[in-house]
């Protein structure tokens, strides 16, 4: 009979893994933001019907949750709803990265 593998007891695993930078704390603060920028746009866009002549179709369908990234991205560069900011401060305080900066500014402008 094999013996049960032990269940680790620390709260976030290690995997060997060098700290994430503070660059690398806001892209991910800002990509969480754009995300959710782009779940909230997404029903905007769903009930849309085009008929010009150049709209609508299979094609449309398939380009409009790109499109809709793109926005979403583009509001989250200029500032967003704000949840960049409280994102990266909790990352930074769950990664222990002392005297790193704690807020998106930088990177919205």
């Amino acid at each position: 009979m094999l013996a049960p593998t032990p269940i680790a007891t620390s709260a976030a695993p290690t995997l060997g893994r060098t700290p994430p930078t503070a660059a690398a704390l806001r892209r991910a603060a800002m990509d969480f933001e754009a995300q959710a920028l782009g779940a909230l746009l997404q029903p905007m866009f769903q009930g849309l019907e085009t008929k010009a002549p150049f709209g609508g179709g299979a094609a449309e369908a398939q380009w409009r949750p790109m499109m809709v990234d793109a926005i979403a991205k583009d509001l989250a560069r200029a500032g967003g709803l704000g949840l960049a900011d409280a994102v990266l401060r909790e990352l930074t305080r769950l990664a222990g990265v002392a005297g790193q900066p704690t807020t998106t500014e930088s990177t919205t402008r």
